[in-house]
């Protein structure tokens, strides 16, 4: 019985989430859900044409039980996941982190450019700054939470970064 009424509250939760009904994180703005404290979602405006996009996030677990980040979406995406991303002999080397990140008690984790990030793939169409991005945020205990990602310019480092703090990547055709 617990189970199915998780399972129906799970899926009334992606059902609010999907149609944006649900209070959510802004950028500069703190949602909570359980013992995770969500803080700042944003993610970079992309180049017309380009079919992946980063996302960023930092959570902290204010209880005494561990959670873990297991998955994110963003409504103009076909897939989510969590990626790492590492240098390696002056070579970048990306990769899925299929597992998902750990977030033990008292333990904050920074998704940000640079480390791990979300990567959202299957893009229908570019985030731009300063339209908001509905999107979740999946946890094994806390569930799926809705969240709304800010966009900073191409190339920005944090979620308040100014149009010029980057020159914009070339687009390569």
């Amino acid at each position: 019985m617990i189970q199915r009424t998780r399972t129906a509250l799970r899926l009334a939760l992606s059902m609010v989430a999907a149609l944006g009904l649900a209070a959510s994180a802004r950028a500069g703005e703190i949602t909570t859900a359980g013992d995770l404290r969500i803080d700042t979602p944003w993610m970079r405006a992309t180049p017309g044409g380009a079919k992946v996009a980063g996302g960023y996030v930092r959570v902290t677990n204010t209880g005494s039980q561990a959670d873990r980040l297991t998955g994110a979406g963003i409504a103009i995406a076909g897939r989510g996941a969590i990626h790492s991303m590492t240098m390696a002999g002056g070579v970048m080397k990306m990769a899925a982190v299929p597992e998902g990140l750990a977030i033990a008690p008292g333990q904050t984790v920074e998704l940000k450019p640079g480390g791990f990030h979300l990567m959202f793939e299957d893009l229908t169409s570019a985030p731009k700054v300063g339209e908001p991005v509905s999107g979740t945020l999946t946890f094994e205990r806390a569930g799926t939470v809705p969240v709304t990602f800010a966009v900073a310019p191409i190339g920005a480092t944090s979620p308040n970064a100014a149009a010029s703090a980057a020159p914009a990547p070339h687009a390569h055709h």
